[in-house]
This record gives C-alpha cells, structure tokens and sequence, in this order.
C-alpha cells in the first residue's frame, strides 16, 4: 500500500476554508465541520467547516454582482480568459490528479490519463466555443418589420455536483455557464470538495473576475436545497440520483427557474450473434468498470444474443478475475476502492441479495489482506438474472455487471429499453444494418456501436426518460445556459399607424 500520510498537496493554500466566495477562501459558518476520507485507507486528508444558508446567500450576492460586467464582456474577452484557464489547468494537471485520486480513491493513471486531460481539452473547447454564441439573421417575416434573435445570458446559475467525477463535474457546470456569460455557484458534494475549490482558485488565477465562479461547499438538505430555491438563482443545474433530481425539480419549480438535470442510468450493453466476441468481452469488463462502476454511463445489463452467450458469461468472467484492484496510487492497479464503505455495502447488499435467484460468476466479496481498511469490492459478473430483478433494475453504482441472454433483435431491443433510464446504451455487431437499427430504436442519449464510454468535448452528454433532460458538453450545453429574446424593428412610420388603426379603430 502507499504511504497512509499520503498528503493533501494543496491543504496548506485552502487552510482558510472550503467556500470560494468572490475570488477568496473563506471558512464556511454553518458551526459543523467535514471531513475528506481518502477511500482507499479511511485517512482523513482535510476537514473543513461546512457552508451555511448565509454563506450561500454570500456566494449568490457576489455572483449577481459580477454579472452585469462579465455578461458584457465580448465573446472574445471570455474566450481569451477561457484560454487562459486551460494554461493554467494543464501546468497543475498532476496536482489535479493527485487530488482527485486521494479524495475518490480513483487510480492515479486514471486520473491523469483520463479525469484531468478531458477537464483540460473541455475548458479548451468552450474557450473556442464562447466566439460562436449566434442568434440568427435579420429578416423581414411580418411586412415592414425587420426580426432579429438575441442569445443572451441567463445571470446566476446554481449547479450541484455529484463525487464520482467531482473535477469533471465541476467543469461540465462551470465552462458552458461562464462561456455564455452567466456566473456560477457551484455546489460539490461534501465528500469531494477539493478539486472544484482547485478549479475555482485556478479560474482566478487565469483572471476570470472574482465572483463569476463561487464554491459552496455544505451538505445538500441545507445548502443544496437553499441554492436551488435562492430567488436571485436564475437557472439550477444538477447531476445525481433521480431520486434526489425529483425533489430538485419540486423545489426549482416554486420560483420558476431553468432546470437542466442529468440523473441516474442502467446502461445496456447489447451484444447481437455477429458481434466480435473478444472485443465485446473487453468492451464490457471496460464499460462496467471504469471509475470502480461509478459512473452513470457504465454498462451495468449486458443482454447477449443466445448463440454467444455461455462464451461471453465465461470469458467476461475470466477477464474480470484479472483486473489488479489495489492502492489508487500505484501504478499496476486497475480498480480502485468505492467512495465510502456505505457505498461499499450498498453494492455488497445488491450482490448478496441476488443469491437467491442468480449465480454469482466471479466477484462478489470485499477483499481481504492488505485492502480491507478501504471500501474496495472486487469486479463482479452476475448472471441468469431476471429481467424484472432488483439488480437488472435498480441503479448500484459499483463494480457489477449482469449479464442476461436474448433471442432475436426484437427481444434485444426491447429488453435494453425496459427500465426507467435513457441516459447510455451501446450496441455490438458487424452487420451497419443492425447496429443502425439498435441506435435508431434504443431509447437513450448517447449509443455507442462496438464501444462503450467514451466521451468527447465537442459532442453532447444528457439523457431520455428518468434519466433527465438537458445536455452537457458541446454546443449543444449553450442552450441550457442562454434565452432567446426576439427583437422586431418597426420600419416605416406608416406601419406604426397602420397597426394602431388595425386595434383600436379610426380614432385620433
């Protein structure tokens, strides 16, 4: 294992606190401390003092003034601050993803490879992004009236994040929001505060001015629930559970505000007859994996066509035996711990319960030895389950893939559909017919053919049914971020008159 005094690096600059409010540190005033277990050992690495309602109140009052001068500054001002950002970011990236792995226990080589490079090329593109926020050309639509559209900022925005991706989650709510000219509070979850105060004292440090990105870091019944229903809060955006997205919309609601939710998932993995079996088996031990399985869009039910289906379960299982789970800072590991042993035993109860009624493949135990400290679980492959079982429907969020079999394309299909969620999916087949139909006919945002995860800046990220709605990333985020206002031209005087005789009848 590494070293258990395994520092914090950055712990003596955020010695003053874990709220980011106008371009300062402060030390949160709700009287009740927090603490950052590192997952992997149950160290604590920092504790800080939580936010209260007043310091969220604080936080929103330095974003609303910042917003007249920053929403007025040109594209290219934001675009060049928004360069600037990136410079930054990419000369603390190991910082960055020493951070990140100490507080999510996510292997380091993930981290750098993955977490902190995607955080970079993503603020990179909503620097070039900011130069083409377009409304559209003038036009004579309604006789002597000239109509332009407007695409302008919303103003305050109040974004909560989830503790799987907190440095990427922080950048997907930031990057669009400020690109477009509204300001920010960001609202991390307790467990993971670190990385979003980096990227807030980073953003400074590029010269993006003081209170267009504020942190808040507090617990989500008091300063969650207090963001979204702030009245001066213009628009709220939040990834999580669904669970707790409903009772964001309930609340967001009461003042009438934007929302934008991305919410749970239970990927399908969908693996026809003509598939290149060894590419879906890897395709699947990588998809269900990735980030301990914490992760929305992880494959989590794998339905695989009857004729390959004892080949998949057996050689699936066999890989998954050979993923290295160990210490996040070592550089064999594969698989780091979950976030906390709760999350650990959750997973653990899914798993323990399906017994019953399937068969456990490989996996399904915590490890023991020099591992047991941390709230690590082996891979685990579940097989023969039933479609309507609480493991095939239920969202777990960890390191568990279910594999059930099928037998035509129309069973497939159908099956991939039958839960709440919509947010990923991916199909496996040779045939460009087949897999044109499962992306056609899969009810999800994002399909990926013989691949499962990746992701990239220049595209969108969101989901259908209860997996929310609104996008991430791309181009495609500046509608969640910005209204459109119509703007209509009177041309000729005797239009004006015309109009008024029209309503109101031959009068002086």
């Amino acid at each position: 294992m590494h070293n258990p005094g395994h520092r914090f690096q950055a712990q003596d600059r955020l010695a003053d606190g874990a709220q980011y409010i106008g371009g300062r540190l402060t030390k949160g005033t709700s009287g009740r401390t927090h603490a950052v277990v590192n997952p992997a050992t149950g160290e604590e690495v920092y504790t800080y003092e939580l936010a209260s309602t007043a310091d969220v109140d604080a936080a929103v009052a330095a974003a609303r003034a910042a917003f007249p001068g920053w929403a007025g500054a040109t594209p290219g001002e934001r675009s060049d601050a928004l360069h600037r950002f990136a410079a930054v970011l990419a000369e603390r990236a190991e910082e960055f993803a020493q951070a990140e792995s100490l507080q999510c226990g996510k292997p380091l080589k993930l981290t750098r490879e993955f977490d902190v490079p995607g955080t970079i090329d993503n603020t990179a593109f909503f620097a070039g992004a900011a130069r083409h926020l377009q409304g559209q050309s003038a036009g004579e639509y309604s006789g002597d009236h000239t109509s332009y559209v407007r695409r302008e900022p919303i103003g305050v925005v109040g974004s909560i994040a989830p503790w799987n991706y907190p440095l990427q989650m922080a950048a997907w709510k930031i990057l669009p929001a400020i690109a477009a000219g509204n300001t920010i509070v960001l609202k991390p979850a307790e467990l993971t505060p670190l990385t979003s105060l980096l990227f807030a004292e980073a953003a400074t440090h590029a010269g993006i001015p003081d209170g267009v990105v504020n942190i808040v870091t507090g617990l989500g019944k008091e300063a969650g629930e207090h963001l979204v229903g702030h009245p001066d809060v213009a628009m709220t955006s939040f990834t999580g559970s669904t669970a707790v997205g409903k009772r964001v919309a309930e609340i967001a609601t009461s003042t009438v505000k934007r929302l934008h939710l991305e919410l749970g998932g239970k990927a399908p993995f969908l693996v026809f007859d003509d598939a290149d079996l060894e590419a879906a088996v890897h395709g699947a031990v990588a998809g269900s994996l990735i980030n301990t399985g914490q992760d929305c869009t992880a494959a989590t039910r794998a339905y695989v066509q009857r004729p390959l289906y004892d080949a998949f379960v057996e050689r699936t299982g066999a890989l998954m035996a050979r993923v290295r789970v160990g210490d996040p800072f070592a550089p064999g590991t594969d698989l780091g711990p979950l976030i906390s042993h709760a999350q650990r035993d959750r997973v653990a109860g899914f798993v323990d319960r399906a017994r019953g009624y399937a068969r456990v493949v490989t996996g399904g135990e915590a490890p023991q030895g020099e591992l047991k400290s941390g709230a690590y679980y082996a891979p685990t492959l579940v097989a023969d389950a039933g479609q309507d079982s609480e493991i095939v429907q239920a969202e777990i969020f960890g390191p568990v893939l279910v594999v059930l079999p099928f037998d035509t394309d129309d069973e497939g299909i159908a099956l991939a559909n039958d839960t709440p969620y919509g947010l990923a999916a991916s199909a496996w087949s040779r045939d460009v017919y087949r897999a044109n139909r499962a992306t056609r006919e899969i009810k999800a945002g994002c399909v990926w053919v013989n691949d499962h995860i990746p992701i990239i800046s220049e595209m969108p990220h969101g989901g259908y049914k209860a997996s929310g709605f609104g996008k991430d990333m791309s181009a495609y985020s500046f509608e969640e971020y910005t209204q459109i206002k119509h703007v209509m031209f009177d041309n000729t005087a005797v239009a004006r008159k015309d109009w008024h005789r029209t309503v109101f009848g031959d009068r002086p």
